[in-house]
């Protein structure tokens, strides 16, 4: 069965399930959802823990051999596969159905992968580790979601933030999960009567956010231009080399032009999109954008990246990060 992230403790306390299916984007999350997994089988008993590690050319075989061995420890074992990234091919599929088919006594089964792509989700070895026992999928907080991610693991660690703390911390942390947990880690270290404040916070408290050049593109797209402001001067102090982030620029911007074209002559938005090859998680992005710029507006971003370029070259004077 499927479960939510917040419905597994209930769930541990219950009964154990023969097996476990954790995967994501967010390593953190994984990793302490795992933790709770094996906390819970430790306090049933399951004290012998093995684990199978999926690389490239991996013998499937191991996990039968291993899952047909006795225990060591009369009260179970913990057998744990770790995906990773790797995907099981076909004789991991088998080999993960005919254990979900026939999960092996005294042993619980927890496997780990980061995230799952839709097809992935509804192949026959995940829809049968999802049968045979619990899948939890655990997702990254998205921006707007992480200052309630962060409340909440605020008051986990009995700490009472001052309002407004939680949203100040995210913007330190931006892009960086692990951090996160870090700094709230050193803030309940610090102050064990539990109040902190905002000014507190700015004392401790390292900005660790974390960025890429499709976080500044993004964005832009969306009209955002103080995020869009922070995110570039957070690559150029983590030095990321400006023809780097010129080119992508001028890459999107081109390709808001062609865009813009296509909707000139009257081609309907979602056909444009469809013509110039964007990817499907892009066009609600694109599409804002394009309400928000006229033709006019995209040509003049194209001259600008020229100016910009021209200047990278050394063929024009002027403030190469401030023209960008």
């Amino acid at each position: 069965m499927k479960l939510r992230p917040e419905q597994l403790a209930a769930q541990l306390k219950r009964t154990l399930a023969p097996i476990y299916l954790v995967h994501g984007d967010a390593p953190l999350l994984v990793q302490e959802t795992a933790d709770t997994i094996r906390a819970a089988a430790r306090r049933q008993g399951f004290q012998q823990r093995q684990v199978l590690v999926v690389e490239a050319g991996f013998d499937w075989g191991a996990l039968e051999l291993t899952a047909a061995s006795a225990s060591l420890f009369a009260g179970g074992r913990l057998l744990e596969v770790r995906l990773g990234g790797q995907k099981p091919g076909d004789c991991g599929a088998r080999a993960l159905k005919a254990y979900a088919a026939r999960p092996a006594p005294d042993t619980l089964l927890l496997v780990l992968c980061e995230r799952l792509d839709a097809s992935t989700l509804k192949s026959g070895w995940v829809t049968a580790l999802e049968r045979a026992g619990v899948a939890i999928q655990l997702r990254q907080p998205t921006l707007e979601a992480l200052p309630g991610w962060i409340e909440a693991r605020l008051h986990s660690h009995k700490l009472t933030p001052e309002p407004g703390l939680a949203e100040l911390l995210a913007q330190r942390v931006e892009g960086n999960l692990l951090a996160a947990a870090q700094e709230i880690d050193k803030l309940a270290m610090l102050f064990p009567d539990g109040r902190v404040g905002c000014a507190d916070l700015l004392a401790v408290v390292a900005d660790s956010a974390r960025f890429n050049v499709y976080d500044l593109l993004d964005a832009a797209l969306a009209g955002r231009p103080e995020r869009t402001l922070r995110i570039l001067n957070g690559l150029k102090g983590e030095g990321l080399e400006p023809p780097l982030i010129l080119w992508a620029l001028h890459r999107e911007i081109r390709l808001l032009n062609k865009l813009s074209a296509d909707l000139q002559r009257g081609l309907p938005l979602g056909a444009a999109l469809e013509r110039r090859g964007v990817w499907e998680r892009r066009r609600p992005l694109l599409g804002e954008a394009l309400k928000r710029l006229d033709p006019a507006t995209c040509r003049r971003l194209l001259q600008a990246t020229a100016r910009v370029d021209r200047i990278a070259k050394g063929a024009e004077k002027g403030p190469l990060w401030d023209e960008m």
